[in-house]
């Protein structure tokens, strides 16, 4: 019987011409993307609005003197750092239609009594649950991305996805100048309705994303039932027939890997510009002579670029088949924005310099993921890779929580930055490196896809896995 279906399951993928599957893909498109991108959109505006809050006054309501904003914009990231590797676990274990609703009620409960914050200590331990409770979204949903498309097809797909933060930071200035009007209703400040409005929106959506999320292809009502068998197939042949049941030998085989790692510093490295983005950009405009409410809607076109831009480079990431040419492009267009900030004091300059700096750094995120997931063979460590490089990763928004601190110029946060950017080009050498390795194994042993099977096993370590 199982013999059969595999026959017929290979006859319905050699009958579909490529113009297909295009068409499957699409389909799928429609049925996943606009409604995780939405789920990524509220988590980032969640995470970031505490920037937005700072300008509309919660400084000066909470005393949050020194280094009090920087402590309460990193607490966010302990916790979060720590749970995404359990939470994508518990993804694989349970279905992604249970699991995303349930953590996404739980951050968006914790953001609505964020407007209940009324000091500096209360504000830490609100940023620290928030964080706790919003950990599992992000690489899960990256993770779940990469259950159902082809590693060729992913770039793109999780470029539509991340570009919701940028949505995110540009829908944010916009709205929390909108929300700042409400000063004084109901005995709230502006930037406390800001945390109300945003956490309420968020448990609404979560409501309905029980209802709306699929959770695997196998499983998939919106396809026929010769679609499903071409995804089925399709991923298998992508994986190189590669383990896809649980076992903790392929929990060890990601934590033991290196290459995690050499991701885990790559990321990390991309990660402290996006943060200082998020968090400081309405601080950076500000301190360049604008008024606190210009400086929210001065902040919307840096990520309504960097939201355009970050498609484009995943669509011809996919299309060129290469991530590491993508990644430093991104870097260096960032860098030139830093240098613009380090060197010019100017609004003007400096302002086309923040707009560079977004353009240049929100492609490389999700190309580097997409380059993450593609170079970790399995289903289970794939899901620990992308976790962990996103969870150790992550710990760069503590980084970036500390390092603007020398205002107007700001020249500490942006030498820093300047310096992370550099850290993309090892993790490029070291992949090309091993796909040669690999090549002259294969060669050299007569290695072939006949005896895929004999490495099912090994995940990424097999001489047949690129």
């Amino acid at each position: 019987m199982e013999a059969n279906l595999h026959l017929e399951e290979k006859s319905i993928v050699e009958e579909l011409n490529p113009g297909e599957r295009a068409r499957i893909l699409r389909k799928i498109d429609w049925h996943l993307l606009p409604f995780v991108s939405l789920l990524y959109m509220l988590s980032f505006l969640d995470r970031a609005n505490v920037g937005n809050a700072k300008v509309a006054g919660m400084s000066k309501d909470l005393d949050l003197i020194g280094y009090r904003y920087n402590i309460a914009a990193a607490a966010f990231f302990i916790l979060y750092s720590f749970a995404e590797v359990p939470s994508n676990i518990a993804l694989k274990l349970f279905r992604p239609s249970r699991w995303i609703p349930i953590i996404m009620v739980a951050w968006g409960l914790v953001m609505t009594l964020m407007c209940l914050v009324n000091s500096f200590q209360s504000l830490v331990v609100a940023r620290l649950f928030l964080g706790l409770t919003e950990a599992g979204l992000f690489p899960g949903v990256t993770y779940y991305i990469s259950l159902w498309y082809p590693r060729s097809e992913q770039s793109k797909r999780i470029a539509i996805f991340f570009s919701a933060a940028t949505v995110a930071g540009a829908f944010g200035g916009l709205l929390a100048y909108a929300i700042e009007q409400m000063e004084g209703i109901g005995g709230l400040h502006g930037w406390q309705w800001i945390f109300c409005l945003e956490g309420i929106v968020t448990m609404l959506v979560a409501c309905l994303s029980f209802f709306f999320m699929h959770d695997y292809p196998e499983t998939a009502k919106f396809l026929t039932q010769s679609e499903r068998a071409y995804v089925i197939n399709m991923l298998k042949q992508d994986a190189n027939n590669l383990a896809t049941h649980y076992h903790i030998r392929f929990v060890l085989q990601a934590m033991k890997d290196y290459k995690t790692y050499v991701q885990v510093v790559t990321y990390f490295g991309l990660l402290v510009p996006v943060y200082a983005i998020a968090l400081f950009t309405p601080t950076i405009i500000n301190q360049l002579g604008y008024s606190a409410t210009t400086a929210q809607l001065l902040s919307v076109p840096p990520f309504i670029a960097g939201c355009v831009v970050t498609i484009l480079v995943g669509i011809y990431s996919d299309k060129c088949n290469l991530r590491g040419p993508f990644i430093i492009g991104g870097a260096f267009v960032s860098m030139v924005g830093y240098i613009l900030l380090y060197c010019d004091g100017r609004a003007g300059p400096s302002y086309i310099g923040a707009c560079l700096c977004a353009i240049g750094i929100y492609p490389t995120i999700a190309v580097d993921l997409a380059w993450v997931g593609s170079n970790a063979g399995g289903d289970f460590k794939r899901g620990v890779a992308i976790a962990m490089v996103i969870g150790m990763g992550n710990l760069g928004g503590i980084c970036s929580s500390f390092i603007y601190i020398d205002p107007p110029r700001f020249h500490i946060g942006h030498g820093t930055i300047i310096g992370f950017l550099c850290l993309s080009l090892f993790s490029m050498w070291n992949y090309d490196r091993l796909n040669k390795q690999k090549e002259a194994q294969c060669q050299a042993e007569n290695i072939t896809d006949s005896r895929r099977d004999e490495f099912k096993n090994m995940g990424d370590s097999s001489p047949l896995f690129r």
